[in-house]
């Protein structure tokens, strides 16, 4: 991670992308967690399955680029798929390519894990 984002930013713009994140991941956790709560399995429980998995990842900012790209790449396709066209999964798949190339920020796991780390030379006694 830290190879592909220069740093994790805090702060407000932290703060930004932690918002980005919520509204890039809420909705498809909502949706898809609603439909997996009652429905049988047929074709489409592995894309509502897919969808509820890397909606959570965004959220908890886990391997966000991984996450956001596939969620960006399922939005379009679901945005084009159907009879009409549907500017809601078209607006997901934007935010997530924009999540893709801004990073999860300092507010994530991502930045826990691979984030800079301080390391403190102090006396030793």
């Amino acid at each position: 991670m830290q190879r592909l984002f220069s740093t994790f930013p805090n702060g407000w713009p932290g703060c930004g992308l932690l918002l980005l994140r919520l509204s890039c991941g809420t909705p498809p956790l909502l949706i898809g967690g609603a439909k997996l709560w009652g429905a049988q399995v047929d074709a489409a429980f592995g894309t509502t399955l897919l969808s509820c998995a890397t909606a959570l990842s965004i959220l908890l900012g886990f391997w966000t680029p991984l996450a956001a790209s596939s969620q960006a790449v399922l939005q379009g396709v679901l945005a084009f798929s159907g009879e009409t066209f549907e500017w809601t999964h078209l607006t997901l798949a934007i935010t997530d390519i924009s999540l893709v190339m801004l990073g999860p920020g300092s507010l994530s796991l991502d930045a826990r894990r691979y984030g800079r780390k301080r390391i403190d030379l102090g006396r030793s006694r």
